[in-house]
């Protein structure tokens, strides 16, 4: 029986842009990030994978705004009497930290116009974040918004990975019919995560839309978030002229040769995502975009995607 972590060839990389594989997500493991050196503690010892968690360890690392649940023992009384805020002290973690994958089953998803689907871009783009967290050396797990299948438990090592990727490649695969929405999905999450994990939301534009800012800000408080938005090129820069579309058997015209209805496609599909972006990123939010016919860990790139304006 072959390795399921071996290296594969280019095209069952790509797969077929409808569905993703799962032998296309394992191949995904060459684009894992490589994680920084490991530092030396203050007892001389290097840990496998020292992690920048901000959780509660030997070792300051900064101080932000109290919140509630934080632990009273570390109010950081120079900046609240500074500030007049409260804020809180937290420290540097040497331990094994979780990454969790947030995924977006939402019907919008299930679409694309260049290379491959939305879904598909979703499940690579989870696929790199896994291996990822596995060359960290930190335990990764997965969830959806479903009350009837129990979330992938945070597990280290390739297998642990292949856990998530098989779950990532069957949600993946079409529209979950038990889905109940990304608001649950992230409701399961905060019952699952402690303070300080690595939370990454797969997510289509609308669906993160209707999440509630404040939700998103304290997430944020108390976890290193990323927000990954999934989109089409033809969402963001429709072309100049008649397209067809079918939907609930019904087949439906937009002229996009009108200015009108280019001004409406661009306040419903360009607009929402400017300003989500902006809202976010205000409330310390890691907000990325990738395109379906993007590199699949290009989200992982210093500069972010450009929204048109």
């Amino acid at each position: 029986m072959s390795d399921p972590s071996a290296p594969q060839s280019a095209s069952v990389v790509e797969g077929d842009g409808l569905q993703p594989q799962l032998a296309e997500l394992v191949a995904l493991r060459r684009l894992a990030k490589r994680p920084p050196p490991p530092r030396r503690g203050r007892a001389g010892n290097a840990g496998q994978a020292p992690s920048p968690m901000r959780g509660r360890g030997m070792e300051y690392a900064e101080s932000r705004e109290y919140v509630a649940g934080d632990d009273a023992r570390h109010i950081d009384w120079r900046v609240t009497a500074r500030t007049g805020r409260a804020h809180t002290k937290l420290f540097q973690a040497e331990r094994e930290r979780v990454s969790l994958i947030v995924a977006d089953t939402s019907p919008a998803l299930y679409f694309g116009t260049r290379v491959r689907f939305k879904s598909v871009q979703a499940a690579r783009a989870g696929a790199v974040a896994a291996w990822s967290a596995q060359r960290r050396g930190d335990r990764i797990g997965a969830l959806r918004g479903s009350d009837r299948e129990s979330p992938i438990a945070p597990a280290g090592g390739p297998r642990g990975v292949l856990r998530v990727l098989d779950a990532l490649t069957r949600w993946y695969a079409q529209p979950p019919a038990d889905d109940l929405g990304l608001e649950r999905a992230l409701d399961h999450a905060g019952r699952v995560l402690r303070p300080g994990a690595r939370m990454l939301v797969l997510a289509d534009p609308q669906q993160a839309l209707r999440i509630a800012p404040a939700r998103w800000s304290a997430l944020a408080q108390h976890h290193d978030l990323t927000l990954l938005l999934l989109v089409d090129p033809l969402e963001l820069q429709p072309p100049s002229a008649p397209l067809q579309f079918l939907a609930a058997q019904q087949r439906i015209g937009l002229d996009l040769r009108r200015s009108e209805v280019q001004d409406h496609w661009h306040a419903h599909f360009v607009e929402p995502l400017q300003a989500l972006r902006q809202q976010l990123a205000a409330r310390r939010v890691d907000v990325q975009i990738l395109s379906t016919d993007a590199p699949s860990d290009a989200w992982l790139a210093p500069a972010p995607t450009e929204v048109p304006a």
